[in-house]
């Protein structure tokens, strides 16, 4: 049966073949969702349909595509929080701590946790999320992380090179073997994606190679987590190997820049992350500029990004990244649907998966004039209601 959904005052394609600007925005529009996919787009009430709804002249967009996230974990770093809140930097070995928290709770309360993010993340308009593993750091515990996460996406990374444990401090180079033989093998069937934390105080950037190129050995494509911390090798690595995305990039220089206007990587930038670490925020103006597609994701984490609230991210964006409205709610649709290299998912065009994002709002602007308020009316994934105002399904 064919759904209408009708009365949208405005509805965010980006396509912009349907409309101006890189959002193609249609006014007064309507749409037909079909076996899950979106079948066609035309003026308000001018479409058939067997069902119809109106939503009252809301604003639709394409669902957000969190293309960074880490959901799979227990435990609480609340006090770790605190302390950088009232001026303590931010350490990456606090990781070890998750560790030992998610690897010590059972598969079913792992379930009940990540459920609870995922349809909290559906209640701000996410409908797709990236779901890595790297609170396991051994074989078994990686497998498992990624079976888990596998029950939530399609789109799952190995970042068994998240940092090194404890019983590999002082041979880390024992600890790459090990991720790039036995722990790969175990992984590879459960992931897409292989990704590492290629930084000062993780892995250097000969580790950080070895690690992707064993993952594209094994059919993985890569990811890099890259300058967060400070300028490094990250962003050039990622660039050098044809990673799908370059994350975080709070540290770029002119060089970094360059680098990624040549190459087909996606900036990632994880504004909530730069907010909880007390990090400065990257000048995203200057990437978009060069003509880089960005990306804008949670980073949700329990140490570094407690968040699953992508308009938060946008808010943040906006006000601190020099971003405007439009090119931030770009990024975080198909700038994601991109940085995952997905064609059915961050815009809402005929054949596309059909995930929106209702607001009880006119505009898409209004995410940003209202921050911290909760403005999706109901969140659709692929032609499902999975959360209505209130009530997550």
């Amino acid at each position: 049966m064919s759904l209408v959904v009708d009365g949208i005052a405005e509805l965010v394609t980006n396509d912009p073949e349907r409309g101006p600007g890189r959002l193609g925005i249609v006014e007064g529009a309507a749409l037909v969702i079909e076996d899950g996919r979106i079948a066609a787009i035309g003026p308000g009430g001018s479409l058939p349909g067997d069902r119809r709804i109106d939503v009252g002249g809301s604003a639709v967009l394409p669902g957000f595509v969190d293309s960074h996230t880490h959901m799979v974990f227990a435990g609480d770093r609340s006090e770790e929080f605190i302390a950088r809140m009232a001026g303590a930097s931010y350490q990456a070995a606090g990781i070890v701590t998750t560790v030992s928290d998610t690897t010590s709770a059972d598969d079913d309360t792992l379930r009940r946790l990540t459920r609870g993010r995922l349809s909290a993340a559906r209640s701000t308009g996410t409908t797709h999320v990236e779901i890595k593993s790297g609170y396991g750091l051994d074989v078994d515990a990686e497998r498992r992380l990624l079976r888990l996460a596998g029950e939530f996406t399609d789109d799952t990374t190995f970042l068994g090179a998240h940092v090194v444990p404890p019983a590999f401090r002082d041979r880390p180079d024992d600890y790459i073997h090990l991720v790039t033989g036995p722990m790969l093998t175990a992984a590879a069937p459960h992931a897409r994606w292989i990704d590492v934390f290629c930084e000062e105080g993780a892995f250097d950037v000969d580790q950080s190679r070895a690690v992707l190129e064993a993952g594209i050995a094994a059919g993985l494509a890569p990811r890099v987590h890259a300058n967060q911390l400070g300028p490094g090798p990250g962003v050039a690595l990622a660039v050098e190997m044809e990673a799908a995305s370059a994350d975080h990039c709070t540290h770029l220089t002119a060089d970094d820049i360059d680098a990624l206007s040549s190459s087909t990587t996606v900036v990632t930038f994880l504004p909530a992350a730069d907010f909880s670490t007390r990090q400065p925020y990257p000048d995203a103006r200057r990437v978009i500029d060069t003509g880089v597609t960005v990306a804008l994701a949670s980073n949700c984490n329990p140490g570094s990004s407690n968040t699953t609230s992508i308009p938060f991210c946008l808010a943040l964006a906006v006000r601190e990244m020099g971003m405007t409205a439009a090119e931030a709610v770009h990024a975080a649709t198909a700038g994601g649907a991109a940085a995952l290299r997905r064609a059915d998912i961050g815009r809402i065009v005929v054949g596309a998966r059909a995930d929106l994002n209702v607001l009880d709002a006119p505009s898409h602007t209004h995410l940003i004039y209202r921050p911290g308020v909760t403005l999706t009316a109901a969140t659709i994934v692929a032609g499902e209601v999975v959360y209505e105002r209130g009530v997550t399904r």
